[in-house]
């Protein structure tokens, strides 16, 4: 495994949001959600999230995430990605979202 540096982790903004919404996106080219997420000072942020498999729209909203907030913007297909919701893959490779153990606010830094 490569190493990174202290300074560089400490570069990555990776933020805990709740989604407020959560849509199909039948225009990507994987199953995915296009997902609003709440942010608290850094604003609503929106994002595709490939995690169909888990998840249905109407029980990921009011769901706390862990994102990267400052990665750039991403074209996917006719949308923009803003941030990425982050997640680990099961033994099949589907996504199950990370997530704090407990309720804090939004735009709580990771620390």
């Amino acid at each position: 495994m490569d190493q990174i540096t202290w300074q560089h982790f400490e570069q990555t903004d990776i933020r805990v949001g709740t989604i407020i919404a959560a849509d199909a996106f039948p225009e990507a080219r994987r199953p995915a959600y296009k997902l609003q997420v709440d942010l608290g000072p850094l604003g609503v942020r929106k994002t595709s999230a490939q995690i169909t498999k888990h998840y249905t729209p109407e029980e990921l909203v009011g769901r706390q995430v862990l994102c990267v907030t400052n990665l750039g913007k991403k074209q996917i297909g006719n949308f923009m990605s803003e941030i990425l919701v982050t997640g680990f893959a099961d033994e099949n490779g589907d996504i199950i979202l990370a997530q704090p153990a407990g309720k804090v606010p939004n735009g709580s830094k990771l620390i």
